[in-house]
């Protein structure tokens, strides 16, 4: 805080950039970041991106059985699903571990959290009568 009381504007801009430009870094990490999930040990493979948009999905020929077409079937879209969420789930902890620093963070300005710069700036956090104590909202778990 400077002599009047106020928080540094400054300083709060400047770190509300750094973390802006964090999130962008993060977010584009995530674009381009590939993830594995399979079922069945490996007979179907399924890849997502780091925001969970399938990218690509690999069946093996050896999950197929030409004798009975219609539980090949069922079983193939059965084993398509599992992979698909167990990529889903990779990309879930992978978005945890980019972004869960930044969103624990962004809560009010009373919790600075792991935000690099914020916990610098006097005034934020220590000012009586802030709500929350200073401390983030939220578990930071982006899945919902």
């Amino acid at each position: 805080m400077d002599p009047g009381g106020q928080i540094d504007m400054q300083q709060l801009l400047a770190a509300a950039q750094q973390m802006q430009d964090q999130l962008m870094n993060a977010q584009q990490e995530l674009a381009e970041a590939v993830v594995e999930g399979s079922a069945a040990g490996g007979l179907v493979k399924a890849k997502v991106n780091g925001q969970g948009d399938l990218v690509d999905l690999i069946i093996s020929p050896a999950a197929i059985d030409a004798s009975d077409p219609a539980e090949t079937a069922q079983t193939i879209a059965d084993l398509v699903l599992a992979a698909v969420r167990d990529a889903n789930r990779a990309a879930g902890e992978l978005q945890q571990e980019k972004m869960g620093p930044l969103a624990s963070g962004i809560g009010a300005l009373g919790g600075a959290g792991d935000v690099p710069g914020l916990s610098d700036i006097p005034g934020i956090g220590d000012v009586p009568g802030q709500p929350h104590g200073g401390e983030p909202r939220g578990s930071g778990d982006l899945r919902g």
